[in-house]
């Protein structure tokens, strides 16, 4: 295997077989063209002539000081991001202590992509150990059932909320901070009912407004030039790391480390960015678009942040990665030639299966890459790099990766559903084609049982070029439910046999939380996708309150839900993708189950 310096003396591997020689003239291209000093640079002509969504979008790597943001910060033409954000470490480890001290124990993240995807890194991943923190979760879904198991779990007397957002509009968190405000204040009285609400937002952002009309206990401003994706080591992750007991100088000094690694000045074949973008870009083009990564226990809520950074950055204009986060590993039998596998790993724990799983891969010819972490404080590093290395992957498939111009084609769509609800009172009516055993079918296939509707779906699989995996299809479940560890589980076993059965990719979503990670790439990329929509009936609903402090309400969390679902499922279909609908009706797990059994029986076809 080929050995690259990453930071710190540690080294990352590849054993990338024939594509060896074309990530190599790749690299010689990059030097070339300076495409890394030209980053650094902020030069939008890296990846368009036009800086419209580019010079907006770099704040992520250096920022202008001093602004409404960086008030604590002295003047300098330009601070790297990282050491931007030393001098507010102070007042977020200020919060932390003081929340900590006034009985807080519990925090609740209300946010949807960009705003959710670190702070949940942080808090399944690090032990605060002695240090000050609260035991944080995150709510990003309009599942009625998920938002009203909170209300079983919480204690509002204990509990700060952290309503983060970039814009201030996203729907699902101006819902979720409606009805949470509400549940506090009926529970404790509106007075000091904002002491329990936090805000991380962007300067003038009516999030903003709104945390100063009910006194929020603090308000975090951003760098507004981040994007929600670059956003980790921003406000939008650091504040809710604080929280958890994260040591913040620790993690960003290991980001600083990576920063330095991957400087202008470290020429493109020692440059780990450099040479992570390349090798990603150039399997891409060459077939390889599926990234599969392998994670250590301990690491798989990176796979969760990286699948968004990935498939939101490179998915449009009809090309894109897929990223394939927790699918398990599995002989080298069920895998097209489409693949790159991607192991994150803790040096020392135990990874004995993987290696050996992913030593079988490699001869078989599927590229592998290994990226050794020493610590969990190395996402501080890792978040920097794959940032970095996702927009050189940009440079290399010709695309603008701080774009995202299909996200909004679903969000329009549920719009128009929702004003149709409000005015005649439901939302418009999906006429199933099949009916079976409590499960409705909708989509573009006419069989007579659930087995004959999936085997009629998935013969519409791409399977490629037979040599180069090129236009391989991947499958796609969206599971518009609410997410507990049993659905987990029986979407991992459906997801495997799906898998096995045909080879392909396949990647699992609950709904809306997808829309901010992967709907981009969903609708722009080559339309090679499969995609499983799951539907079901809700145990019970939550109203929308119209405004913080009001009763009056209009809709509910299960209709936005709905609304959304059909909303997404219109966006594929207005994009020429192939969707199928099933709702699963009043039993979820059972459902599932059954849709299992009809793989299992086609199998034996």
């Amino acid at each position: 295997m080929t050995q690259y310096p990453v930071a710190d003396d540690s080294r990352a591997a590849a054993c990338l077989g024939p594509y060896g020689p074309a990530v190599e003239a790749a690299l010689a291209d990059v030097a070339t063209q300076q495409v890394l000093p030209r980053i650094w640079r902020l030069d939008h002509t890296v990846w368009s002539p036009d800086p419209r969504e580019i010079a907006n979008r770099l704040g992520w790597l250096r920022c202008v000081s001093p602004k409404a943001w960086l008030r604590s910060v002295s003047p300098k033409a330009w601070l790297r991001s990282v050491e931007a954000m030393r001098p507010r470490v102070p007042a977020m480890e200020e919060l932390t202590r003081t929340v900590c001290a006034a009985g807080y124990t519990h925090a609740l993240l209300l946010g949807m992509g960009g705003s959710s995807l670190s702070p949940e890194l942080f808090a399944r991943t690090f032990s605060a150990e002695a240090r000050p923190h609260l035991d944080l979760a995150v709510l990003d879904s309009t599942d009625p059932g998920a938002v009203l198991a909170q209300t079983r779990r919480l204690d509002p007397a204990h509990t700060l909320f952290i309503v983060s957002t970039k814009s201030g509009g996203t729907v699902e968190t101006s819902s979720l901070f409606k009805f949470f405000y509400n549940w506090v204040a009926a529970a404790l009285g509106v007075s000091g009912t904002g002491e329990h609400f936090i805000a991380i937002t962007d300067p003038g952002s009516g999030l903003a407004q709104l945390a100063e009309h009910y006194r929020f206990r603090a308000t975090f401003l951003n760098d507004p030039n981040i994007g929600g994706r670059y956003s980790a080591l921003s406000c939008f992750g650091l504040v809710p790391a604080s929280l958890v007991g994260v040591d913040l100088p620790r993690l960003l000094g290991r980001a600083a480390d990576m920063m330095a690694a991957c400087g202008a000045d470290i020429a493109a074949p020692e440059n780990p960015a450099a040479w992570l973008g390349t090798i990603l870009g150039e399997v891409a083009k060459a077939g390889r678009d599926k990234v599969t990564f392998v994670c250590s226990p301990e690491l798989a809520s990176f796979g969760d942040w990286v699948e968004q950074l990935i498939a939101e950055s490179t998915g449009k204009q009809g090309r894109g990665l897929v990223p394939v986060v927790g699918e398990p590993l599995g002989p080298p039998t069920v895998y097209g030639s489409d693949r790159l596998f991607v192991q994150l790993c803790l040096e020392g724990a135990s990874n004995t299966v993987a290696n050996i799983q992913l030593d079988a891969l490699r001869a078989s010819d599927h590229p592998v890459l290994r990226l050794p972490w020493r610590d969990v404080y190395d996402v501080g590093g890792q978040f920097f790099l794959w940032e970095l290395a996702t927009a050189v992957c940009g440079q290399r498939l010709g695309i603008n990766p701080f774009d995202q111009p299909n996200v909004e084609a679903a969000k329009a769509l549920a719009r128009r559903m929702m004003a149709e609800y409000t005015t005649k009172g439901a939302l418009p009516p999906d006429v199933p084609m099949l009916i079976c055993e409590g499960i409705s079918v909708s989509g573009g296939v006419a069989a007579g049982s659930l087995e004959g509707a999936l085997r009629d779906f998935l013969l519409q699989a791409d399977l490629g070029d037979p040599a180069t995996g090129a236009g391989r299809s991947y499958v796609a479940l969206q599971a518009y439910v609410q997410p507990t560890a049993a659905t987990d589980a029986a979407l991992l076993g459906l997801r495997v046999r799906l898998r096995d059965r045909l080879g392909l990719a396949t990647t699992v979503g609950y709904g809306p939380r997808f829309l901010h990670s992967t709907g981009q790439l969903h609708k722009g990329d080559a339309g090679h996708g499969l995609f499983i929509q799951l539907t079901a009936d809700d145990a019970q609903d939550a109203p929308i309150p119209e405004a913080a402090g009001s009763t009056a309400s209009s809709i509910s969390f299960g209709v936005l839900k709905a609304a959304q679902s059909l909303g997404d499922r219109q966006a594929l279909l207005d994009a020429g993708r192939r969707v199928i609908r099933f709702h699963l009706g009043k039993d979820v797990l059972r459902g599932l189950q059954r849709l299992a059994e009809s793989l299992s029986r086609l199998s034996e076809e």
